[in-house]
């Protein structure tokens, strides 16, 4: 059986232990007839006879499959729609016969050579609402069944039998085109031979081998489905179905795609025991269910645009009207976790995140992201998890996990073993399920050095590329990343300046927006923080979701996301990019004299990418209008939510911790302070305390000032006050 992709080929006693159907259950020519006036005679309103057309134009092209609505067909016959839905193992092959022979009449005269006629595929749609994976019972078997999901795994095109040449070893005696089932079902070889010769012993028990060169085959491939996220229970596993794909359904779907699978609800043989036990015996009537594919509709965008129901007329009425309110911006951030109080920047900077920006290809063929990534680093108890499991639910496409669970193989894409063919196969992880939608990684610090490297290409480039085991690929991972950390000390420390973060530059840079979330302690913020706490403890128990006058409702607003990532791809406005090339200038500037100025280097460097971060909120912002490009009002809006969040966190290392010196004149001095202190302690020297504070109050500096400074670069660890000698020196 060398050379021949066995898939399940299981032995018996040849005692009609098969079951096959029963011929008269169904009027074979009749049906096959009803087929091909089906094909031949179903048009539309002018009088296209598109299947009919459809059938010859593929035929022509070397094509040889028929993709029919199953709801053509009911109004066509709908006794016969519901046959073949009801007994589609019986009624899909009679439709590709007749397929075939409708064929061979619309394309005579054919070349010379081709005079045989070649099979015809008959796929199969359908407009009806899927069933989930879960809610698949045994009523469905053997019934055609319309399911979505995400492809988490394919595995390689292998060769399937459909017709079978077998001979004896003994005598030699060959039995041809023996028909096998379609599917993952195997052919039970005949235990015994059936010749009988005079004068020659009884051939052996088990004679029979295959001939690999006398069979018929198809390509066929297997995939691996399983639920989407937003499908799955809490506190769930998510479920998964093998699918068989054959001939031209091969290669369709990549892992990481969302599908919805049209197919026959199958099961199939375990493998053959090794020993017979009371509990083979047991079992011997439970088999495993597969999904035999017949039709598939792949979301090949990757851009949110699955909502699960189509956006009605009336819905796209309010969609346009809620656009173009004067105020969307502001009403789209109160409706974006409206339980938590204040962080209104934050909640903007997400609303932007949920929009993105616009995708482009550049003629060149590279591909330049239009999804936004943000980051929310700070003090605890700031809500940064809770925003995060909200963006989750909001988003069309979201998937949750957590930086100390997750691996990188787990957040990008794994190679493993399939248990039953051998093969190595590929799993895509949370970026790759998140593909047209956002990841949410809590904890991100948490995460090892390593595995946070590994989502540097899913960060940019927005794919994701495996070399390992033999299998060289890449996977589309077009989504938005929203991350939340803790600073290196558990709490911001003004004093330790860029040593609270713990990231490299490679990362950071990465991110379009980076917001530092402190705790600060102000009585009448607290107060009202409070009060905002209390009432939101006190309605929990009503179970009304009605949102608050000026807010959009949770769905609503999941729609709203959804239809304008579908619809619009604005782009800068001639005035706003000449604006932005300006601004951006500045900034690099700016960089520079804060790096000269403080002998620190910025921990993030402003880049092209931090312009075409600029560039992708301006474009989410316009997004929220539905406007076709940004104007110089978008810029405005994102050069300010740029500068509230990454610029402030990029200068994070400078002393504007200081309690009273707030104004640029004191920051100035502070700094000039600084260095001039630096430059006195040469490390390992010992320098007077008294003296040092003398020197600087001659220099008209106050001593308010140099004691602050002071304080400072004993908390970082700078210098050592040795209280014995009152002596202070300076320290790697």
């Amino acid at each position: 059986m060398s050379g021949f992709d066995d898939v399940g080929v299981f032995f018996s006693d040849n005692f009609g232990s098969e079951d096959h159907p029963d011929e008269s259950q169904i009027n074979r020519q009749q049906v096959k007839k009803r087929f091909k006036d089906f094909i031949r005679q179903f048009h539309e309103g002018n009088f296209s006879y598109i299947y009919r057309d459809q059938l010859k134009r593929h035929y022509n092209l070397g094509q040889y499959w028929l993709e029919i609505t199953l709801e053509d067909l009911s109004s066509f016959d709908e006794n016969l729609a519901e046959k073949l839905l009801k007994v589609p193992t019986e009624h899909l092959p009679l439709f590709e016969d007749a397929a075939k022979e409708v064929a061979d009449e619309i394309t005579q005269p054919r070349p010379e050579g081709e005079e045989e006629v070649q099979d015809i595929q008959v796929m199969l749609s359908s407009a009806a609402n899927p069933c989930g994976i879960r809610n698949l019972k045994s009523n469905e078997m053997s019934r055609l069944v319309k399911i979505p999901g995400i492809v988490i795994a394919a595995s390689a095109i292998r060769a399937k039998a459909t017709r079978l040449s077998i001979q004896c070893r003994s005598c030699r005696n060959m039995i041809n085109n023996i028909p096998v089932k379609p599917g993952l079902e195997g052919y039970p070889l005949p235990r015994k031979c059936n010749t009988e010769q005079a004068g020659r012993p009884k051939c052996p028990v088990d004679p029979y081998f295959i001939i690999p060169d006398k069979c018929r085959c198809v390509d066929f491939q297997t995939l691996k489905l399983q639920e989407t996220p937003e499908d799955v229970p809490n506190g769930e596993l998510p479920r998964h179905m093998q699918l068989f794909c054959d001939r031209y359904l091969c290669e369709k779907a990549v892992p990481g795609n969302r599908v919805t699978v049209m197919g026959i609800y199958s099961i199939k043989k375990t493998a053959k025991p090794t020993k017979s036990s009371a509990r083979d015996k047991v079992n011997v009537g439970i088999r495993l269910p597969y999904f035999r594919v017949v039709g598939i509709q792949v979301d090949t965008e990757g851009a949110g645009r699955s909502t699960g129901t189509p956006v009605t007329p009336l819905e796209e009425d309010e969609f346009q009207r809620l656009a173009a309110t004067p105020n969307i911006f502001e009403t789209i951030a109160k409706s974006v976790a409206p339980s938590i109080f204040g962080s209104i920047d934050i909640k903007k900077a997400i609303a932007c995140l949920l929009f993105g920006g616009s995708r482009k290809r550049l003629p060149d063929g590279l591909c330049r992201r239009g999804d936004i990534n943000l980051l929310l680093l700070g003090d605890p108890g700031t809500a940064k998890s809770q925003l995060l499991k909200f963006v989750e639910r909001c988003s069309p496409i979201g998937v949750y996990t957590s930086g100390k669970g997750s691996s990188a193989a787990g957040l990008t894409a794994s190679v493993i073993r399939d248990p039953a063919s051998r093969n190595f196969i590929m799993e895509g992880g949370a970026m790759v399920l998140a593909d047209g939608g956002v990841v949410c990684i809590d904890e991100f610090d948490k995460m090892r050095e390593d595995d946070r490297v590994a989502i540097h290409e899913a960060m940019e480039q927005q794919t994701i590329s495996i070399a390992k085991a033999g299998i060289t690929t890449t996977l589309n991972s077009r989504c938005s990343v929203l991350a939340a950390a803790n600073s290196v000390f558990g709490r911001w420390d003004d004093t330790k300046g860029e040593e609270n973060i713990d990231f490299m530059p490679t990362i950071l840079s990465r991110f379009d927006m980076i917001f530092i979330v402190k705790d600060e302690h102000d009585e009448k913020r607290d107060t009202v923080l409070a009060k905002h706490v209390m009432n939101v403890h006190l309605n929990s128990l009503q179970t009304t979701e009605e949102p608050a006058e000026g807010e959009l409702g949770l769905n609503l607003l999941k729609k709203f996301i959804a239809y304008v990532r579908g619809k619009c791809g604005p782009r800068l406005s001639a005035e706003a990019a000449e604006k932005l090339k300006n601004r951006y200038v500045l900034m690099r500037n700016g960089a520079g004299e804060y790096e000269r100025e403080t002998g620190k280097k910025v921990s993030i460097p402003i880049t092209v990418r931090q312009l075409e971060a600029i560039i992708r909120i301006s474009e989410s912002l316009a997004k929220m209008r539905l406007a076709p490009f940004a104007t110089e009002a978008d810029v405005d809006e994102a050069l300010r939510l740029f500068q509230v969040s990454t610029l402030d966190a990029a200068t994070s290392g400078n002393l504007a911790g200081a309690e009273g010196f707030t104004t640029e004149e004191d920051q100035e001095m502070i700094s000039r302070i600084e260095k001039q202190l630096k430059r006195r302690f040469v490390i390992g020297s010992q320098v007077s305390e008294h003296a040092i504070v003398q020197d600087f109050l001659r220099q008209k500096y106050p001593e308010r000032a140099i004691f602050k400074v002071i304080h400072f670069m004993l908390r970082r660890g700078e210098i050592q006050h040795r209280m014995q000698r009152k002596m202070l020196y300076r320290v790697k």
